[in-house]
């Protein structure tokens, strides 16, 4: 999301961080998340902890180990801010050619 308006709406190591943890193919760890989303391991764990008083998150411990992954409300609110990113994201041209057809801006 560099050098987007996206930049201006979000935090972009908070959202990389979310939307990593949208990815269910993987099993995310702190330290792999932190990693992935290219964030150190400390701001990693601070987020993770202030997700998970919000119910955004939970996480399972294994040994020294602390899984993580999004609970439904979380799954909810990383779909939803991905569902933004791409509409912002959206080329100039799309967003234009739908306000000349209709005369205003495409309501989805």
């Amino acid at each position: 999301m560099a050098d987007s308006i996206g930049n201006l709406l979000f935090k972009d190591k908070q959202l990389r961080l979310l939307l990593a943890l949208s990815n269910t193919s993987k099993e995310w760890h702190i330290s792999d998340l932190a990693r992935a989303a290219d964030v150190t391991y400390v701001h990693t764990s601070r987020f993770i902890s202030r997700c998970e008083e919000s119910g955004i998150v939970a996480t399972e411990r294994h040994g020294r180990a602390k899984r993580v992954f999004l609970t439904e409300k979380g799954t909810d609110v990383a779909s939803t801010l991905q569902g933004v990113v791409n509409k912002i994201n959206q080329p100039k041209t799309q967003a234009a050619q739908k306000t000349v057809q209709t005369g205003q801006p495409k309501q989805q």
